[in-house]
């Protein structure tokens, strides 16, 4: 097994989770709405679509699947147009609470397995790194079977464990001054993302 090229890939799976995305700030902002709980759900949905994106790739890559361009393109742009709305949704709940009490706490997105799932399947970030960048660690272990697996299961446990580490520093923050602004960042990151996918798919 090429132990370094497996690193390599599980850092960037990591790093790639860890950046502010729909996926990450989804899994934030239903934490502080329902605690874990909400949270973990949440992940398990953004984990599905994750699966269901690695089997399209796996199909891909062994040739048995061929991804029509329009069709991707398509996805990609209903996606944004999601990832939008729920930026959104967020952003317009804290402006219309805080104009109408100080006082009163701040309902983020609810979050769920719905809800993490759609967000998950039609995230344009997790489409190309599966589109284009997991295949190239297919080369980890001699057999093409056994390396599938691995960067699947190590994908499944990264993306818990890195969604969760991301959900406890968010609700740590929850208990500050800061929450109400954090969750405006929140939602305004998720309408930039959407307006920058929905830019570069029409460019």
């Amino acid at each position: 097994m090429n132990i370094s090229e497996y690193l390599l890939y599980c850092l960037a799976v990591v790093v790639m989770i860890a950046t502010p995305g729909p996926v990450m700030l989804l899994v934030a902002s239903s934490g502080l709405k329902g605690g874990y709980a909400a949270a973990l759900r949440t992940i398990f949905g953004t984990n599905f679509a994750s699966l269901i994106l690695i089997a399209l790739s796996i199909l891909s890559l062994k040739g048995l699947l061929v991804i029509n361009e329009q069709w991707l393109y398509a996805i990609k742009l209903l996606g944004c147009l999601y990832i939008g709305y729920l930026g959104l949704q967020i952003f317009r709940e804290v402006i219309f609470q805080q104009a109408e009490s100080a006082q009163k706490k701040l309902s983020p997105v609810r979050g769920g397995f719905q809800q993490g799932f759609l967000v998950g399947i039609s995230n344009p970030k997790d489409i190309i790194f599966f589109a284009a960048f997991f295949p190239q660690f297919i080369g980890i272990t001699s057999d093409l079977d056994l390396s599938l697996i691995i960067l699947t299961l190590s994908w499944i446990v990264l993306d818990f464990l890195t969604l969760s580490g991301v959900y406890l520093g968010f609700n740590r923050l929850s208990r500050s001054r800061l929450y109400p602004h954090l969750l405006a960042l929140c939602g305004l990151i998720l309408l930039i993302i959407a307006l920058y996918g929905i830019y570069q798919i029409l460019i």
